[in-house]
Protein backbone atom coordinates (compact mmCIF):
# COMPACT_ATOMS: atom_id res chain seq x y z
CA UNK A 1 0.00 0.00 0.00
CA UNK A 2 1.14 3.65 -0.35
CA UNK A 3 1.85 5.29 2.24
CA UNK A 4 2.91 8.99 2.37
CA UNK A 5 6.00 10.46 3.45
CA UNK A 6 7.12 11.04 7.34
CA UNK A 7 7.75 14.69 6.70
CA UNK A 8 4.42 15.23 4.60
CA UNK A 9 2.70 17.57 6.14
CA UNK A 10 -0.64 18.21 3.86
CA UNK A 11 -2.20 18.05 0.36
CA UNK A 12 -3.03 21.25 -0.94
CA UNK A 13 -5.41 22.30 -3.99
CA UNK A 14 -6.13 25.25 -6.34
CA UNK A 15 -9.44 24.57 -8.21
CA UNK A 16 -10.74 26.42 -10.78
CA UNK A 17 -13.42 25.96 -13.06
CA UNK A 18 -11.01 24.54 -16.09
CA UNK A 19 -8.30 23.23 -14.28
CA UNK A 20 -7.48 21.28 -10.69
CA UNK A 21 -3.80 22.03 -9.14
CA UNK A 22 -2.46 19.78 -6.58
CA UNK A 23 0.83 19.46 -4.57
CA UNK A 24 2.04 17.74 -1.54
CA UNK A 25 3.59 20.44 1.77
CA UNK A 26 6.39 18.66 2.28
CA UNK A 27 7.16 20.83 5.47
CA UNK A 28 8.07 23.94 6.58
CA UNK A 29 10.25 26.21 4.24
CA UNK A 30 10.51 23.49 2.05
CA UNK A 31 9.01 23.38 -1.50
CA UNK A 32 6.01 22.03 -2.71
CA UNK A 33 6.42 18.73 -4.09
CA UNK A 34 4.43 16.26 -6.61
CA UNK A 35 2.56 19.06 -8.23
CA UNK A 36 0.30 18.29 -11.02
CA UNK A 37 -2.48 19.79 -13.03
CA UNK A 38 -5.56 17.75 -13.79
CA UNK A 39 -8.24 19.36 -16.34
CA UNK A 40 -11.40 19.91 -13.95
CA UNK A 41 -13.63 18.92 -16.91
CA UNK A 42 -12.49 15.00 -16.77
CA UNK A 43 -13.96 14.24 -13.31
CA UNK A 44 -17.14 14.30 -11.67
CA UNK A 45 -16.35 16.02 -8.48
CA UNK A 46 -13.25 16.85 -6.07
CA UNK A 47 -13.08 13.58 -4.80
CA UNK A 48 -12.77 11.98 -7.74
CA UNK A 49 -10.02 14.43 -8.75
CA UNK A 50 -8.19 14.08 -5.49
CA UNK A 51 -8.12 10.25 -6.19
CA UNK A 52 -6.66 10.12 -9.30
CA UNK A 53 -3.74 13.24 -7.90
CA UNK A 54 -2.82 10.65 -5.33
CA UNK A 55 -2.89 7.73 -7.30
CA UNK A 56 -0.87 9.63 -10.24
CA UNK A 57 1.65 10.20 -7.79
CA UNK A 58 1.58 6.56 -5.84
CA UNK A 59 0.99 8.40 -2.28
CA UNK A 60 -1.93 7.73 0.31
CA UNK A 61 -4.02 10.59 1.60
CA UNK A 62 -2.11 12.21 4.55
CA UNK A 63 -3.60 13.66 7.78
CA UNK A 64 -4.77 17.20 6.54
CA UNK A 65 -5.50 19.14 3.00
CA UNK A 66 -6.54 22.51 2.07
CA UNK A 67 -7.88 23.25 -0.97
CA UNK A 68 -8.37 26.58 -3.00
CA UNK A 69 -11.99 26.67 -4.81
CA UNK A 70 -12.72 29.13 -6.83
CA UNK A 71 -16.37 29.55 -5.99
CA UNK A 72 -17.83 31.11 -1.81
CA UNK A 73 -17.79 28.68 1.06
CA UNK A 74 -21.08 28.88 2.75
CA UNK A 75 -22.27 25.32 4.75
CA UNK A 76 -21.06 21.71 3.36
CA UNK A 77 -22.40 21.43 0.15
CA UNK A 78 -20.80 23.13 -2.69
CA UNK A 79 -22.09 23.85 -6.46
CA UNK A 80 -19.12 25.46 -8.06
CA UNK A 81 -19.88 28.62 -10.70
CA UNK A 82 -17.89 27.82 -13.23
CA UNK A 83 -17.90 24.08 -13.73
CA UNK A 84 -20.37 21.51 -13.12
CA UNK A 85 -18.76 20.57 -9.75
CA UNK A 86 -21.19 19.96 -6.35
CA UNK A 87 -20.02 17.86 -3.43
CA UNK A 88 -20.16 17.18 0.18
CA UNK A 89 -17.00 18.38 2.25
CA UNK A 90 -17.77 16.22 4.83
CA UNK A 91 -18.46 13.00 1.96
CA UNK A 92 -15.29 14.33 0.08
CA UNK A 93 -13.11 13.84 3.36
CA UNK A 94 -14.46 10.42 4.41
CA UNK A 95 -14.25 9.18 1.21
CA UNK A 96 -10.67 10.37 1.03
CA UNK A 97 -9.55 9.15 4.75
CA UNK A 98 -8.72 12.80 5.75
CA UNK A 99 -8.49 13.58 9.55
CA UNK A 100 -9.22 17.51 8.37
CA UNK A 101 -10.45 19.38 4.91
CA UNK A 102 -10.17 23.00 5.11
CA UNK A 103 -12.26 24.82 1.84
CA UNK A 104 -10.85 28.34 1.02
CA UNK A 105 -12.24 30.77 -1.62
CA UNK A 106 -9.56 30.82 -4.04
CA UNK A 107 -8.50 34.55 -3.63
CA UNK A 108 -8.68 34.39 0.01
CA UNK A 109 -5.40 31.90 -0.52
CA UNK A 110 -3.93 34.16 -2.55
CA UNK A 111 -4.31 37.02 -0.01
CA UNK A 112 -2.81 34.73 2.35
CA UNK A 113 0.18 34.37 -0.16
CA UNK A 114 0.62 37.48 -0.85
CA UNK A 115 2.54 38.68 2.33
CA UNK A 116 5.04 35.47 1.34
CA UNK A 117 5.79 37.38 -2.29
CA UNK A 118 9.37 38.09 -3.42
CA UNK A 119 10.37 41.29 -5.54
CA UNK A 120 11.18 39.07 -8.20
CA UNK A 121 7.65 37.53 -8.47
CA UNK A 122 6.13 40.89 -8.75
CA UNK A 123 5.69 43.07 -12.39
CA UNK A 124 5.48 46.69 -11.04
CA UNK A 125 2.30 48.63 -13.38
CA UNK A 126 2.80 51.72 -11.99
CA UNK A 127 1.91 53.48 -8.71
CA UNK A 128 4.52 54.39 -5.60
CA UNK A 129 5.84 52.50 -2.34
CA UNK A 130 3.08 50.73 -0.81
CA UNK A 131 2.35 51.83 2.95
CA UNK A 132 3.75 48.91 4.99
CA UNK A 133 0.49 47.95 7.01
CA UNK A 134 -2.66 49.52 4.87
CA UNK A 135 -5.01 47.57 3.25
CA UNK A 136 -4.12 45.53 0.04
CA UNK A 137 -6.58 44.20 -2.80
CA UNK A 138 -6.61 41.07 -4.81
CA UNK A 139 -7.86 40.15 -8.50
CA UNK A 140 -7.48 37.64 -10.68
CA UNK A 141 -9.27 37.17 -14.42
CA UNK A 142 -9.15 33.73 -15.07
CA UNK A 143 -12.28 31.44 -16.10
CA UNK A 144 -13.85 33.85 -14.00
CA UNK A 145 -13.08 36.95 -11.52
CA UNK A 146 -12.28 36.54 -8.56
CA UNK A 147 -11.32 39.19 -5.69
CA UNK A 148 -10.12 39.33 -2.07
CA UNK A 149 -8.42 41.42 0.40
CA UNK A 150 -5.76 41.38 2.95
CA UNK A 151 -6.17 43.78 6.08
CA UNK A 152 -3.76 44.04 9.55
CA UNK A 153 -5.06 42.75 12.97
CA UNK A 154 -4.65 44.83 16.02
CA UNK A 155 -2.15 42.10 16.94
CA UNK A 156 0.04 42.69 13.87
CA UNK A 157 -1.66 39.70 11.78
CA UNK A 158 -2.58 39.82 8.34
CA UNK A 159 -6.07 38.84 7.63
CA UNK A 160 -7.58 38.00 4.62
CA UNK A 161 -10.89 38.66 3.50
CA UNK A 162 -13.37 36.62 0.58
CA UNK A 163 -15.56 37.97 -1.45
CA UNK A 164 -17.52 37.42 -4.21
CA UNK A 165 -16.16 40.81 -5.46
CA UNK A 166 -16.31 40.17 -9.46
CA UNK A 167 -19.89 39.62 -9.25
CA UNK A 168 -20.09 43.38 -9.07
CA UNK A 169 -22.39 45.57 -11.76
CA UNK A 170 -20.36 46.71 -14.52
CA UNK A 171 -19.96 50.13 -14.54
CA UNK A 172 -18.72 52.12 -17.84
CA UNK A 173 -16.37 55.01 -17.90
CA UNK A 174 -17.13 56.34 -21.57
CA UNK A 175 -19.74 56.21 -24.01
CA UNK A 176 -17.86 53.60 -25.78
CA UNK A 177 -17.59 51.29 -22.66
CA UNK A 178 -21.41 52.07 -22.45
CA UNK A 179 -21.88 51.16 -25.84
CA UNK A 180 -20.38 47.81 -24.86
CA UNK A 181 -22.79 47.47 -21.95
CA UNK A 182 -25.51 47.78 -24.16
CA UNK A 183 -24.60 45.02 -26.21
CA UNK A 184 -24.60 42.77 -23.92
CA UNK A 185 -27.61 44.18 -22.02
CA UNK A 186 -29.55 42.13 -24.85
CA UNK A 187 -27.99 38.92 -23.58
CA UNK A 188 -27.93 39.57 -19.58
CA UNK A 189 -29.93 42.18 -17.33
CA UNK A 190 -27.37 42.02 -15.21
CA UNK A 191 -23.90 42.30 -16.70
CA UNK A 192 -21.17 41.72 -13.99
CA UNK A 193 -17.02 42.49 -14.13
CA UNK A 194 -16.70 38.54 -14.68
CA UNK A 195 -18.89 39.05 -17.43
CA UNK A 196 -15.87 41.02 -19.51
CA UNK A 197 -12.49 40.44 -17.28
CA UNK A 198 -12.34 36.70 -17.46
CA UNK A 199 -11.79 34.34 -20.38
CA UNK A 200 -15.42 34.07 -21.19
CA UNK A 201 -15.30 38.29 -21.12
CA UNK A 202 -12.58 38.41 -23.46
CA UNK A 203 -15.06 36.65 -26.04
CA UNK A 204 -17.77 38.23 -25.10
CA UNK A 205 -15.87 41.75 -25.19
CA UNK A 206 -14.74 40.26 -28.97
CA UNK A 207 -18.53 39.45 -30.13
CA UNK A 208 -19.65 42.66 -29.00
CA UNK A 209 -17.14 44.90 -30.36
CA UNK A 210 -17.98 42.71 -33.40
CA UNK A 211 -21.79 44.12 -33.53
CA UNK A 212 -20.75 47.73 -32.65
CA UNK A 213 -18.33 47.78 -35.82
CA UNK A 214 -21.02 45.75 -37.69
CA UNK A 215 -19.05 43.22 -38.84
CA UNK A 216 -19.81 39.20 -38.87
CA UNK A 217 -16.74 37.29 -37.42
CA UNK A 218 -16.60 33.62 -36.15
CA UNK A 219 -16.51 33.18 -32.46
CA UNK A 220 -13.35 32.94 -31.07
CA UNK A 221 -11.91 31.17 -28.00
CA UNK A 222 -10.14 33.66 -25.42
CA UNK A 223 -6.75 31.93 -26.25
CA UNK A 224 -7.35 32.62 -30.17
CA UNK A 225 -8.43 36.43 -29.42
CA UNK A 226 -5.21 36.60 -27.08
CA UNK A 227 -3.10 35.42 -30.25
CA UNK A 228 -4.88 37.19 -32.97
CA UNK A 229 -4.05 40.79 -30.12
CA UNK A 230 -0.45 39.70 -29.34
CA UNK A 231 0.52 38.98 -33.17
CA UNK A 232 -0.73 42.30 -34.45
CA UNK A 233 -2.35 40.59 -36.55
CA UNK A 234 -6.40 41.19 -36.10
CA UNK A 235 -7.39 44.80 -35.40
CA UNK A 236 -10.68 43.16 -33.60
CA UNK A 237 -8.88 40.89 -31.13
CA UNK A 238 -6.30 43.73 -30.36
CA UNK A 239 -9.57 46.03 -29.57
CA UNK A 240 -11.09 43.53 -27.53
CA UNK A 241 -7.86 42.77 -25.38
CA UNK A 242 -7.16 46.58 -24.78
CA UNK A 243 -11.15 46.92 -23.71
CA UNK A 244 -10.56 44.08 -20.99
CA UNK A 245 -7.60 45.51 -19.71
CA UNK A 246 -8.97 48.85 -19.00
CA UNK A 247 -12.41 47.36 -17.93
CA UNK A 248 -9.76 45.45 -15.57
CA UNK A 249 -8.02 48.97 -14.21
CA UNK A 250 -10.84 49.96 -13.61
CA UNK A 251 -12.37 47.93 -11.59
CA UNK A 252 -9.17 47.72 -9.50
CA UNK A 253 -9.38 51.36 -8.94
CA UNK A 254 -12.43 50.68 -7.70
CA UNK A 255 -11.22 48.46 -5.13
CA UNK A 256 -8.40 49.97 -3.99
CA UNK A 257 -11.19 53.27 -3.44
CA UNK A 258 -13.27 50.56 -1.71
CA UNK A 259 -10.43 49.49 0.55
CA UNK A 260 -8.23 52.29 0.78
CA UNK A 261 -5.60 49.56 -0.56
CA UNK A 262 -2.72 52.24 0.15
CA UNK A 263 -0.68 48.87 0.37
CA UNK A 264 -1.23 47.55 -2.84
CA UNK A 265 -3.14 45.76 -5.40
CA UNK A 266 -2.14 42.61 -6.81
CA UNK A 267 -3.32 41.18 -9.95
CA UNK A 268 -3.37 37.81 -11.15
CA UNK A 269 -5.44 34.61 -13.09
CA UNK A 270 -4.20 33.03 -15.82
CA UNK A 271 -5.93 35.28 -18.30
CA UNK A 272 -3.60 38.26 -17.23
CA UNK A 273 -0.37 36.05 -17.45
CA UNK A 274 -0.88 35.66 -21.14
CA UNK A 275 -1.27 39.52 -22.05
CA UNK A 276 1.79 40.26 -19.47
CA UNK A 277 3.68 41.78 -22.38
CA UNK A 278 0.31 44.08 -23.34
CA UNK A 279 -0.84 45.20 -19.56
CA UNK A 280 1.99 47.54 -19.22
CA UNK A 281 1.69 49.40 -22.45
CA UNK A 282 -2.39 48.93 -22.35
CA UNK A 283 -4.38 51.82 -20.92
CA UNK A 284 -5.00 49.73 -17.71
CA UNK A 285 -2.96 51.85 -15.18
CA UNK A 286 -4.57 55.22 -16.97
CA UNK A 287 -7.65 53.38 -15.87
CA UNK A 288 -6.72 52.50 -12.53
CA UNK A 289 -6.21 56.19 -12.01
CA UNK A 290 -9.06 57.92 -13.84
CA UNK A 291 -11.25 57.82 -10.16
CA UNK A 292 -11.88 62.07 -11.37
CA UNK A 293 -11.06 64.07 -7.64
CA UNK A 294 -9.09 61.28 -6.14
CA UNK A 295 -6.90 60.49 -9.09
CA UNK A 296 -4.19 61.67 -7.49
CA UNK A 297 -4.77 59.22 -4.16
CA UNK A 298 -4.74 56.36 -6.60
CA UNK A 299 -1.63 57.60 -8.57
CA UNK A 300 0.29 56.49 -5.43
CA UNK A 301 -1.19 53.19 -5.19
CA UNK A 302 0.95 50.57 -6.50
CA UNK A 303 -0.39 47.80 -8.57
CA UNK A 304 1.41 44.53 -9.79
CA UNK A 305 1.06 41.10 -11.69
CA UNK A 306 1.84 37.87 -9.79
CA UNK A 307 3.83 35.90 -11.19
CA UNK A 308 4.82 34.03 -8.26
CA UNK A 309 4.89 30.05 -9.38
CA UNK A 310 1.92 28.63 -7.37
CA UNK A 311 0.46 31.28 -5.32
CA UNK A 312 -3.05 29.89 -4.68
CA UNK A 313 -1.64 26.60 -3.58
CA UNK A 314 1.44 28.52 -1.75
CA UNK A 315 -1.47 30.32 0.60
CA UNK A 316 -3.35 27.27 0.84
CA UNK A 317 -0.65 25.39 2.74
CA UNK A 318 -0.35 28.64 4.89
CA UNK A 319 -3.88 27.70 5.84
CA UNK A 320 -2.18 24.36 7.04
CA UNK A 321 0.29 26.06 9.20
CA UNK A 322 3.40 25.74 6.82
CA UNK A 323 5.19 28.25 4.89
CA UNK A 324 6.65 27.06 2.11
CA UNK A 325 9.76 28.43 -0.19
CA UNK A 326 9.37 29.84 -3.41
Amino acid sequence: MNTPSHSCMGLVGDIGGTNARFALVAGDGQPLVHALTLPTASFADLGQALQAYLAQVGVAAPAQACMAIANPIDGDWLRMTNTAWAFSIEETRQRLGLQSLRMLNDWEAMAMAAPTFAPHELLHLGGGEPVPDAPRGLLGAGTGLGVSSLVRSRQGEWVPIAGEGGHVTLSPGNAREADILRVLWQRWPHVSAERVISGMGLENLHAALAQLHGVTVPALSAADITQGALSGQDALCLEAVETMCVLLGRVAGNLALTLGARGGIYIGGGVVAHLRAHLPRSGFRQAFEDKGRFADFLSRIPTWVIEAEQPALRGAAMALGVRVAA
